[in-house]
């Protein structure tokens, strides 16, 4: 991926309890977030200096590790669909520590019956964790499916003192 002029992102690789996490931005907004185990972190830090919104991106996701932050306030500029870009926004409705099923997200986009497509849109969050998906979990409480694997997302549920972190 490269930025509209012609050169490649800023980026910063963020040491986190869960791994390494690379985070991307262009212009003043964060456009990527790149989980643990994704080899994203290979890459690196940009050499220079980091843009602002990288160096309060890096410092927020700190804070929200350490159990300080629960709500991220950096621009950001996810690139999907109209509907991805509404299912994103409604991932920032869900409280810290609670979960919500694909299908009340679903509900809550106003379309009820894509619970399905809200699954698949979910899937395709460029910003896990600013835009919480990991809250999202199967009918019946069970964990269903993350980005990053099943056991960060027990992990981010954990630190966020969900009941759910425990479940199969």
């Amino acid at each position: 991926m490269t930025g509209t002029n012609g050169t490649h992102p800023a980026r910063v690789v963020v040491e986190t309890p869960i791994g390494p996490m690379l985070v991307t931005a262009e212009g003043p907004a964060v456009t990527e977030v790149l989980l643990p185990n994704t080899g994203a972190a290979a890459l690196g830090t940009m050499a220079g200096t980091l843009p602002s919104v990288l160096r309060r991106a890096a410092r927020q996701l700190e804070e929200y590790f350490a159990g300080k932050r629960r709500r991220f306030s950096v621009p950001l500029a996810p690139a999907g669909t109209p509907f991805q870009v509404a299912v994103w926004a409604a991932l920032d409705d869900i409280p810290y520590g609670e979960t919500m099923t694909y299908g009340e997200l679903a509900a809550a986009v106003g379309s009820p019956a894509a619970f399905r497509a809200v699954g698949q849109a979910n899937g395709a969050n460029p910003l896990p964790i600013f835009h919480p998906c990991h809250r999202v979990v199967a009918a019946g409480g069970r964990l269903g499916g993350y980005g990053g694997g099943l056991d960060v997302k027990r992990q981010l549920l954990a630190l966020e003192g969900s009941p759910l972190a425990a479940a199969p």
